[in-house]
């Protein structure tokens, strides 16, 4: 497995992270926590070092996996988790006292004694930035946090952030069809010297080629079920873009999935995808994509294609939307 480094960091990763939210919430019925183990130590075994998690991930379930898994290899490894997204009241909740208190019980349910990267999950309105990001580096001095990182987030609250206390990555959606992180997070991550890490890096499962118009999501299990670019409407408005790119894998000798993650890949240098990964085959897939590097004909070819393609429907439900920032 290829490596990259999180922006100026010196954090060094795989070129493809590892998503763990699928194993435990979000996608369909969590896995048994012998055949996550299973799954997150295989792709160990297969050269992924960066593992993503969240206490909201279950809630909480996820971050236990992906603890018990990381056990034996804990000092090989980077693990990424999150607070901010949920809290007993209900809702948003940044908070310096709040902040620390998932603090500890992310490092209780990881089993570990520092959080390599410590993402804020989504912006709290109510509580400045500046204060979170200086909660952080307390953190931080403490040895409790490496690493600072903001999740769907934009621009100008990075930029406040960073005056306070450096951010090592940005975790935004972004792929070939979600590419809203282009007109300004990217390029102020590059500026800045910040990672960008891109989650749902195949579509939440759309640009695998494997979902049609006639694909259902289970609402009580699947988050897809609400989101307006999974309608069978949207879906079937969609189809034009997976057969262009199963047409460009095919004629590059390549999967559709390592096809749009060596897009992402070729994009920027700092970019490092984590793809949701439930099943060992997906991670056999997923890491052969660094080996393919698009060339600048490649992406002017895509970047063509996609001018006679409109893709339709929103990309998140307006729940999460709304807490979103570009």
């Amino acid at each position: 497995m290829k490596k990259r480094v999180l922006g100026n960091s010196g954090v060094e990763v795989s070129a493809i992270g590892m998503g763990c939210m699928n194993l435990s919430f979000g996608t369909g019925k969590a896995v048994s926590i012998r055949e996550g183990v299973r799954v997150i130590r295989g792709a160990f075994e297969k050269g992924i070092t960066f593992f993503d998690t969240a206490e909201a991930y279950g809630p909480f379930t996820n971050e236990e996996l992906v603890g018990e898994a990381l056990i034996p290899i804990r000092k090989e490894v980077v693990i990424a988790t999150k607070f901010g997204m949920i809290s007993e009241e209900g809702g948003l909740n940044s908070r310096p006292e709040h902040i620390r208190k998932v603090a500890e019980a992310s490092l209780k349910r990881l089993r570990t004694d520092y959080i390599d990267l410590f993402y804020q999950h989504r912006v709290d309105p109510n509580v400045p930035i500046e204060d979170v990001a200086g909660t952080v580096g307390d953190l931080i001095a403490e040895g409790k946090v490496k690493h600072f990182g903001l999740s769907e987030v934009g621009a100008s609250t990075i930029r406040k952030a960073h005056a306070i206390q450096p951010v090592t990555a940005v975790q935004n959606q972004y792929s070939i069809w979600t590419r809203e992180p282009e007109q300004y997070v990217l390029p102020l991550c590059e500026e800045l010297g910040i990672g960008f890490v891109p989650w749902a890096p195949l579509g939440t499962g759309f640009l695998t080629g494997t979902i049609t118009a006639e694909t259902t999501f289970d609402p009580e299990t699947d988050l897809r079920a609400s989101f307006p670019r999974f309608t069978k409407v949207a879906m079937q408005a969609n189809m034009p873009l997976i057969k262009m790119l199963n047409a460009l894998a095919l004629k590059k000798g390549i999967s559709t999935v390592q096809l749009a993650l060596a897009w992402l890949l070729s994009k920027n240098r700092l970019i490092v995808p984590i793809p949701g990964m439930d099943k060992l085959d997906y991670i056999d897939d997923n890491i052969q994509a660094p080996n393919f590097m698009m060339t600048a004909e490649d992406l002017i070819e895509i970047e063509v294609a996609l001018t006679r393609i409109s893709i339709q429907g929103e990309r998140l439900s307006a729940e999460l939307l709304a807490i979103s920032e570009e």
